[in-house]
């Protein structure tokens, strides 16, 4: 008997999609960006605004970093279900629940945080907005290092 989300239950192995190793590197990379980010954008809040501005570093590198791992977490985590005959439909269903999720949890957290005293919003946004560009920036170095095979059946 097969499960629709496993695919056949047979014992081998069934290989992972080839950009597999390219996403886990990206996870890896997303996380070291976002911790050096973390620790450069609270240090210059620090400077510009004191603790406010340490806040506001913080929060705003976070939640850049945690942008880029969501997606590239989610694509990693969707491609498990490789084997599944409902692969293509659980994929985009995980990547797009992704999205939603980044989409409203940005939302939740412009409006949470836009008014409060104890934290330096312009340092938040900057921390941000540099988090993202590195991330772009990581992932098409990446993508571009990357050596996956192509092949395709021509008419």
């Amino acid at each position: 008997m097969t499960n629709p989300l496993q695919g056949e239950s047979n014992s081998t192995p069934f290989p992972m999609p080839s950009s597999q190793p390219m996403l886990l590197r990206g996870v890896k990379w997303g996380i070291i960006a976002t911790l050096l980010s973390m620790a450069v954008f609270s240090g210059l809040g620090y400077l510009i605004s004191e603790v406010p501005g340490l806040l506001g570093g913080l929060i705003g590198a976070a939640i850049g970093g945690a942008l880029l791992l969501i997606t590239v977490g989610s694509i990693a985590f969707a491609n498990r279900f490789a084997k599944s005959p409902l692969y293509l439909q659980i994929f985009f269903s995980i990547v797009l629940g992704a999205w939603t999720l980044k989409l409203v949890g940005f939302i939740v957290a412009v409006v949470l945080l836009k008014d409060q005293v104890w934290l330096d919003t312009q340092v938040l946004f900057i921390g941000l907005v540099a988090t993202v560009l590195v991330s772009i920036a990581l992932d098409v170095i990446i993508v571009a290092r990357a050596r996956i095979p192509i092949s395709s059946e021509l008419p």
